[in-house]
């Protein structure tokens, strides 16, 4: 019910201690619905409005991850500090507007990569600015994280991008390296990458940030 719910996310939001509420990694179908303050942070609001939901991703979403990652990625392939990934194959979660149509587009993606004691966000898009939504999937991927014994979350955004460095350091992330030109070797695994990114800015350094758990 309602009122379970709404601990769950105080859970999630506060500390990430949801295993005290039973939820566990099989039960990542679980929806969690959130909606947002006035800042944009992810919590419950007092009159119980329910703005969107978020579930795991499975295998019979590939399809249509394939297809946002095609229109906001330019294709499938993820390039992070010279690996390669198939994102439409990676974990994550897709965040769904309550009231939308059946057949309406997720409003938000986000996908991950574990290894060892550490998390990657490999992409982050939200298609509803303002409500909170890439929060509520860095949280998820949080807790996800923290299950799986990871000690940091971590990723790796291009030198153009002020909207993701503005992003992540409120949410006290920080920028631990800048590696130059590393575009450079991430063009010959990803020629869609272009040369000139946001604001008319030459593309050429990936900027590695953390959170660490």
């Amino acid at each position: 019910n309602f009122t379970d719910t709404r601990k769950v996310l105080r859970i999630i939001t506060e500390s990430g201690k949801v295993q005290h509420v039973g939820y566990n990694r099989e039960a990542h179908e679980r929806n969690f619905t959130f909606s947002t303050t006035c800042q944009g942070q992810s919590t419950m609001s007092e009159t119980e409005e329910r703005l969107f939901s978020i579930r795991s991703l499975e295998s019979e979403d590939r399809n249509w991850v394939a297809h946002f990652l095609d229109k906001n990625w330019g294709s499938t392939k993820i390039v992070s500090r010279g690996q390669s990934y198939y994102g439409h194959l990676l974990p994550g979660f897709a965040a769904e507007m309550n009231d939308a149509p059946e057949d309406a587009p997720p409003a938000g993606l986000i996908t991950y990569n574990i290894e060892g004691k550490d998390c990657e966000i490999l992409t982050l898009d939200s298609n509803q600015a303002g409500l909170g939504i890439g929060s509520a999937l860095l949280d998820m991927v949080k807790v996800v994280a923290k299950e799986e014994g990871c000690k940091r979350l971590w990723l790796v955004t291009t030198n153009d991008n002020m909207e993701a460095l503005r992003f992540y350091q409120r949410r006290n992330w920080e920028l631990v390296a800048i590696h130059r030109n590393a575009l450079i070797a991430a063009r010959k695994m990803k020629p869609q990458i272009p040369l000139v990114g946001k604001n008319e800015i030459p593309l050429r350094d990936e900027i590695e940030m953390e959170l660490k758990l």
